[in-house]
């Protein structure tokens, strides 16, 4: 299914949002939010006609764009900071009402996986999910990126063990990550990565793999 997007929102996201994630750490940086909007218009494009009718594609496209720029103000409140700057941005009432900003605005606030609550609206969940990108080998690549950028201090064998605890505590059985799509496949790559994690043997041996990779 085509996506329609006017030529000038596609040139704001080209030109101003996407080169923004060039100054953020490597697992956030431009391939990271192309993904992220592409697979927000892939689960846009899947969905059930009676959901698909009531999402505006460009405001949906806008808040995956936007969803990680708070970055720039460090990870821990990125969220909130993105949806900040959401609402300030004035080229999107260029385009958009206040109303809709806001619900963009919201998209990119409820996104974080680490996020109590269920997503406020439905663009909020298709955002989240379309962040999950459940691939192991992505997943740890971009974990092994993140703990090498942040926690420089520590050895590779301490990378390597914070990298299978981060797994565990958000992907593993029990782990923190929510789904909100059930018309998306992540739900059968989550349980293939989750059998993956319930094996150490085969967890370190992929880890260490991956780790001496991209060190």
């Amino acid at each position: 299914m085509e996506v329609e997007i006017r030529e000038e929102i596609r040139n704001y996201i080209d030109n101003e949002v996407v080169p923004l994630y060039d100054s953020f750490d490597v697992a956030h940086r431009r391939d990271h939010v192309l993904t992220v909007m592409s697979q927000a218009m892939e689960l846009y494009s899947s969905a059930p006609e009676e959901i698909r009718s009531g999402i505006d594609q460009e405001m949906l496209l806008v808040a995956a764009a936007c969803h990680d720029i708070g970055l720039a103000y460090g990870r821990e409140h990125h969220h909130t900071d993105s949806a900040r700057i959401i609402r300030s941005d004035s080229r999107l009432r260029e385009w958009f009402s206040e109303a809709q900003i806001e619900t963009i605005a919201m998209a990119a606030e409820d996104h974080r996986a680490s996020g109590k609550s269920e997503p406020r609206s439905i663009y909020g969940k298709i955002v989240a999910e379309a962040d999950r990108v459940i691939d192991p080998e992505t997943i740890i690549r971009r974990t092994v990126q993140f703990g090498l950028t942040h926690c420089p201090e520590l050895g590779p064998e301490e990378q390597i063990s914070r990298v299978e605890a981060h797994l565990a505590e958000k992907y593993g059985y029990g782990g923190y990550l929510r789904l909100w799509i059930p018309w998306s496949g992540n739900a059968v790559r989550l349980d293939s990565l989750r059998r993956l994690i319930a094996d150490p043997r085969r967890l370190r041996s992929e880890v260490r793999r991956i780790f001496f990779t991209v060190v």
